[in-house]
């Protein structure tokens, strides 16, 4: 209003020279100022040609291996590839590299808009109607010039901008929290190839003497030493070992081809994983639990979403008084009779008291409400959960070692005895047999307690970076 009343001068000086002309021509030259001005300010197009080829690394050192400092000052953390990866970097580098989390940075650059979007006031509304003199008594030509401002949206300006911030955060903590579940996905296919590549070990070795065995077995049915009937068990035991090698091969496989995926590779790139770490629960969940709000980061999106919806309400009730917007205006007649003041223009609430938006933003607050609620009891609960299974997987990890060691021996035994001929060949196959099924029954719950593992560490929102790590230059 200030700026507004400081033109008023300047506008009748102008006028006051009774030349259409000369007004005109100022205000041609006022236009082209003002022209230069708003495209001096505004953003010009540039091209974003789409790419034309696929940009997988063919190497692990090919990737992008600096992660970002999490404290400020402190220096970044280059991950080695020259040695065998432990799960937690194979997650770190999956959250560094993978294709999907680039294309979730555009979320954030929208939100970062809608941010700037909601801080920015309405423009004021600048009116000018010029009528020259065409004919009759009047004396000079009539103007009207005006200026006005929406004061309702000044009055709902904060409860916008901190309703836009909070959704900013929310969007924020929803990245975060994706990059934590892709870096979990990749430690758990790290584990799962680790003890895949354990357990397909011990299947080519135990297929290795089974095929041994049996061709020691049918040269002897062929020559007639042995009784036809004796082959078939043995046969049957080497059948069945080759198909177990067939299906942990394929799945090998198939989790190299996910994790390459995940970390931008081609599907073809292997690399040697290192044994995982077990993770050691403390003893009381419950002070983790109280704060489980605070670490993790899908319930501080929510609790952000929710904060932004409370805002809304917040600006819709504001809303449902009259919309006032405030101006002043400067005339002059035919007549060279010239007129200024304020005016105000508003709605009459009769019809429309912004009943709908104050419904519909009371309606979104109680979905985030109850979605919140609802989210913190499920990890609640699977964290209990998931602590029971890992106790319960701790116990049966080590009796499926005692037995798998237990059963190995006693296959070494058999093998001495059926050299010996103090065994036939059915015995030996169900040794051997026994003893490859107990090594991977081992490797079986191995792997699925060290998953277990990762994921209560997830649920609890531990042992990864409360900050996001996507470089900059991405977002």
């Amino acid at each position: 209003m200030h700026r507004m009343g400081g033109s008023g001068p300047a506008t009748a000086r102008s006028i006051r020279t009774g030349c259409g002309r000369r007004l005109l021509s100022r205000l041609g030259g006022l236009s082209v100022l003002a022209v230069a001005g708003l495209i001096g300010g505004c953003a010009t197009y540039h091209a974003l040609p789409l790419p034309r080829q696929a940009h997988l690394a063919g190497r692990l050192g090919a990737l992008r291996r600096e992660v970002p400092p999490l404290q400020p000052g402190a220096a970044p953390r280059h991950i080695e590839v020259n040695q065998p990866l432990r799960p937690r970097d194979v997650g770190l580098l999956a959250v560094l590299n993978d294709p999907a989390l680039r294309t979730e940075s555009g979320y954030l650059a929208g939100a970062q808009a809608s941010l700037l979007q909601a801080s920015l006031l309405p423009n004021p509304v600048a009116g000018v109607v010029y009528e020259p003199q065409l004919g009759g008594a009047g004396v000079a030509p009539s103007w009207t010039a005006t200026l006005a401002e929406d004061v309702k949206s000044i009055i709902t300006y904060r409860t916008r901008v901190e309703a836009a911030h909070d959704a900013f955060e929310q969007v924020n903590a929803d990245l975060l929290w994706r990059e934590w579940q892709t870096a979990q996905q990749a430690r758990v296919l790290a584990v799962y190839l680790y003890w895949g590549r354990d357990s397909l070990r011990a299947s080519r070795r135990e297929a290795r003497v089974l095929d041994r065995e049996a061709r020691a077995a049918r040269a002897a049915a062929l020559s007639g030493s042995l009784d036809m009937r004796s082959l078939a068990p043995i046969l049957a035991a080497k059948a069945s070992a080759d198909q177990t090698l067939a299906n942990l091969t394929l799945a090998q496989l198939r989790a190299w081809q996910a994790l390459d995926a995940l970390l931008g590779l081609e599907p073809t790139v292997r690399f040697p994983i290192a044994p995982p770490r077990s993770v050691t629960l403390p003893r009381h969940l419950a002070p983790l639990l109280a704060s489980l709000s605070e670490r993790r980061p899908d319930l501080v999106a929510l609790k952000m979403g929710y904060h932004s919806a409370d805002e809304n309400v917040r600006t819709a009730i504001i809303g449902q008084f009259p919309a006032l917007v405030l101006g002043a205006q400067w005339d002059q007649d035919n007549g060279n009779v010239r007129n200024g003041g304020p005016t105000a223009q508003f709605d009459l609430p009769i019809f429309d008291r912004n009943q709908g938006q104050i419904a519909a933003a009371r309606a979104t607050r109680l979905v985030l409400h109850a979605q919140y609620q609802a989210r913190l009891d499920a990890a609640v609960g699977t964290v209990r959960a998931l602590a029971m299974q890992i106790r319960r997987l701790a116990h049966a990890v080590r009796q499926s070692r005692r037995a798998a060691s237990a059963a190995q021996q006693l296959a070494r035994s058999a093998q001495r005895a059926y050299a010996r001929g103090d065994l036939d060949e059915r015995s030996l196959a169900d040794y051997l047999t026994t003893a490859l099924a107990r090594r991977l029954e081992t490797d079986t719950l191995e792997r699925t307690l060290g998953q277990a593992r990762i994921a209560i560490t997830l649920e609890l929102g531990l042992g990864l970076p409360q900050v996001r790590v996507v470089p900059a230059a991405q977002i």
